[in-house]
């Protein structure tokens, strides 16, 4: 085997500087090779293969280096890529604008940060501070970050273990026992209920709309707000805006992340009703973070919301053809594929076992797919294809995945 010299320095470092797992995870995926270059769907590694994207974690929603967002970022990163914090600027100004009236429904405000957790702390901090109380109902097998608040709010047990006691008063409920849920709230000291409408890191599992409904008016019956954690489902990654919004739950908030700065630079947002952003109406100080709404990141933003409303129309169509190609794959491999579900062009597929599911997700790398798994549910391997896919890079990863699938039955089998 020819030796790549860019490879051996890369797995060197990582081994030394930050974690010999990380080496190792990289080596296994890549054999041997490194990423080294991406545009669109593709990612060119150092041994001069190209690997089809359906993975990155959903942040390359408009594929990589999407030129009309490219084009925004080296337009403003050669005019002013930081802000003052002092003065106002108008690429912040049109970033907030764009967010504050994409959704309707009365979500006109806007709170910027940098990534999910980013989001997600905000919103619980502003729902505590708008209704002096503690305490956050969340669903199991929700994700919602890993900074101590966002974590607080995750229930994966991989994530929480060795960090108790976590930010307090945050509790998880089953989605389905909206009884329970009443009850709870009762006590009066729920701020807000957050939930992933389609949860992504949890498996890919859509919760029920009028489920999620329940939980919207009893929170708003008690008091408390209805936060729709986005930040992997939404900006049309599940066809819609906002999949809250499009099923017409009432929520007060929001959170996207993740591809809303294009799969260019990092940018995420809290988009809430004036009532659940009134703290920071009455002191705007009060939850402020230094790259917030940095100027680089809102022309991103705005250049990656036109370019996601341009390629909408054909979302459906991918979507059909991946749920078309999902559902084939399940019916020829009953007892290896256990389910298959998602919704738009965010989905999973559920293997027998979790080793089933690591052989499949190393074969797919070597057949020439990347795919996202789901570290909290091993078993399940998420597919994420972005927007600028063609019908024929939907037909090409499912060729792949057959192809992965049926070796690792086999070596599993032997």
């Amino acid at each position: 085997m020819r030796r790549d010299p860019v490879a051996a320095d890369t797995f060197g470092s990582v081994r030394r500087h930050l974690t010999p797992a990380a080496a190792l995870t990289g080596k296994v995926i890549g054999q041997g090779a490194v990423e080294e270059s991406a545009a669109g769907c593709r990612v060119r590694t150092s041994d001069g293969r190209s690997l089809l994207d359906f993975g990155s974690y959903g942040v390359a929603l408009l594929g990589h280096r999407n030129p009309a967002v490219l084009a925004a970022v080296i337009r403003q990163l050669d005019q002013q890529p930081v802000s003052t914090r002092t003065l106002a600027n108008p690429v912040t100004a049109a970033a907030a604008t764009r967010l504050g009236t994409y959704l309707g429904a009365g979500l006109t405000r806007v709170y910027l940060g940098a990534n999910g957790s980013d989001a997600v702390e905000a919103a619980l901090k502003l729902a505590r501070l708008a209704t002096g109380r503690p305490t956050v109902l969340a669903v199991r097998g929700g994700y919602h970050g890993k900074t101590l608040g966002a974590l607080s709010a995750t229930s994966t047990p991989l994530f929480r273990e060795g960090l108790h006691a976590l930010l307090g008063h945050v509790e998880h409920l089953d989605v389905a026992d909206t009884a329970a849920l009443r009850v709870r709230l009762r006590a009066e000291d729920v701020a807000a209920v957050i939930f992933e409408p389609v949860q992504g890191e949890g498996g890919v599992v859509p919760l029920d709309r009028d489920v999620l409904a329940e939980w919207c008016d009893a929170a708003h019956d008690a008091g408390a707000f209805a936060i729709s954690d986005e930040i992997q489902c939404g900006l049309r990654r599940c066809l819609a805006p906002s999949v809250a919004v499009a099923d017409e739950l009432p929520v007060d908030a929001v959170l996207f992340g993740k591809g809303l700065g294009g799969g260019v630079v990092p940018v995420s947002a809290v988009v809430c009703t004036d009532d659940l952003y009134r703290p920071l109406l009455a002191d705007p100080y009060k939850h402020t973070a230094t790259f917030s709404a940095y100027p680089l990141g809102c022309a991103a933003l705005v250049a990656a919301l036109d370019e996601v409303e341009r390629l909408a129309g054909h979302a459906g169509d991918l979507a059909e053809r991946l749920a078309g190609h999902l559902a084939d794959l399940r019916g020829r491999h009953p007892d290896a594929v256990s389910q298959v579900r998602g919704r738009g062009l965010l989905w999973a597929i559920e293997f027998a076992t979790p080793h089933l599911g690591g052989e499949v997700l190393v074969n797919l790398a070597q057949e020439g797919l990347l795919v996202s798994p789901c570290l909290g549910r091993p078993e399940c391997l998420r597919l994420m294809p972005p927007l600028v896919a063609g019908l024929d890079d939907i037909d090409t990863a499912h060729h792949l995945i057959s192809a992965a699938l049926d070796r690792a039955v086999r070596d599993v089998e032997n």
